[in-house]
């Protein structure tokens, strides 16, 4: 299979120098790019800026703001089998973005975010018949019902839900939501394990897609 796998934080400039971002360490994406390089798929990893190395024998698409990630999934998308979405995007961004560096002697400044476009749900929206899609889901709570609202209006085939606490963190307590049930239980698990149990999950949905 083809498959992309996004991974790491988005990051959105205030000034030349200083930006929004979230806690995101790329480890989940990672995880899996290297678990599909295991199983013999061809990989394209597009990544936001993380302090890992990405695993030999994929294709490796930086990105940095929420802009340039969706860029490189609109160029790719369409010739993939199968897309992660283990990025962090960003859900808002900076209105005006200062050129050079703001000096503090300005005093103090007012920022305004505006939200960012929803990639993975443009992505569902154009799926073709035999992609499949992971979306990612993070909540305070374990909440299977709004990931699965989620999970449906995103037109996603698996959706994994996790908690804040998998920001960062070499584990994750995780679910994996299907379309017909739970198919991976929730779980404290290593995300090398839930990266395993996603990329055959991938496989098997792959196989029955064409028969």
């Amino acid at each position: 299979m083809k498959i992309i796998i996004t991974s790491g934080p988005t990051r959105e400039y205030i000034d030349s120098v200083r930006f929004i971002t979230n806690a995101s360490s790329g480890r989940m994406g990672y995880a899996c790019a290297a678990a599909a390089v295991a199983d013999g798929h061809k990989v394209t990893l597009i990544t936001g800026p993380v302090a890992i190395e990405p695993p030999d024998g994929c294709e490796v698409v930086k990105f940095t703001t929420v802009e340039e990630l969706k860029a490189a999934l609109d160029a790719r998308f369409a010739e993939c089998d199968a897309l992660i979405m283990a990025a962090a995007v960003g859900d808002f961004t900076v209105e005006k973005t200062s050129t050079g560096k703001i000096s503090r002697s300005t005093g103090p400044i007012r920022i305004t975010l505006t939200p960012t476009e929803d990639i993975l749900a443009g992505l569902g929206r154009r799926k073709g018949k035999r992609q499949i899609i992971v979306g990612f889901a993070v909540e305070d709570e374990a909440d299977e019902e709004k990931a699965r609202r989620k999970m449906e209006s995103k037109n996603c085939d698996y959706l994994v839900g996790n908690t804040p606490a998998a920001m960062s963190a070499e584990s994750s307590e995780a679910c994996i939501l299907s379309p017909t049930g739970i198919a991976l239980p929730w779980a404290s698990r290593s995300k090398t394990d839930l990266a395993r149990e996603i990329i055959a999950l991938l496989k098997k949905r792959g196989r029955e897609s064409f028969f």
